[in-house]
């Protein structure tokens, strides 16, 4: 199954945020808790955290392009195996914590 990550939101004050920083590449095996991206407000730094395994299959948002609340920046499936939609926004959500630093 395909999920959409998506940037968290409500953030006070925030409408979008920079993406600073992917610590995972397409293709990669995504662990439990594990780093996925880190954005950027004009505030803090917030860190994306996995909260199950799966595989970062596209990443829709680049490091250092602009993202919206609630817009899809990656998507991740459960197997690599599965072909790749086209659209994220139509996917269900993949479930993260997120750290503000």
């Amino acid at each position: 199954m395909f999920y959409q990550l998506t940037v968290p939101g409500p953030m006070e004050d925030v409408e979008e945020t920079r993406v600073l920083e992917w610590h995972c590449q397409e293709g990669s095996v995504v662990a439990l808790g594990e780093l996925l991206v880190e954005l950027e407000t004009d505030k803090a730094v917030v860190e994306i955290r996995s909260r199950q395994a799966g595989v970062l299959r596209r990443i829709v948002c680049q490091v250092g392009k602009w993202a919206k609340i609630g817009e899809p920046i990656a998507m991740i499936s459960d197997a690599a195996e599965e072909p790749v939609p086209e659209e994220a926004s139509k996917l269900p959500y993949w479930p993260f914590d997120t750290w503000v630093n």
